[in-house]
């Protein structure tokens, strides 16, 4: 088993999910991450296969 971790911006969240599926990964956590500076954060939440 191998644990992959991966910081991408929202946007490309269902293109990556897709992606992961195509390859066989079934499960995936996501977690909301706010940046600092002007960045105001996301709101969208993800989790679950």
């Amino acid at each position: 088993m191998k644990k992959i971790e991966a910081i991408i911006k929202p946007f490309k969240l269902d293109e990556v999910k897709e992606a992961l599926q195509e390859v066989g990964i079934q499960g995936i956590t996501v977690t909301e991450a706010k940046g600092f500076g002007r960045q105001k954060g996301h709101t969208e939440l993800y989790r679950g296969a």
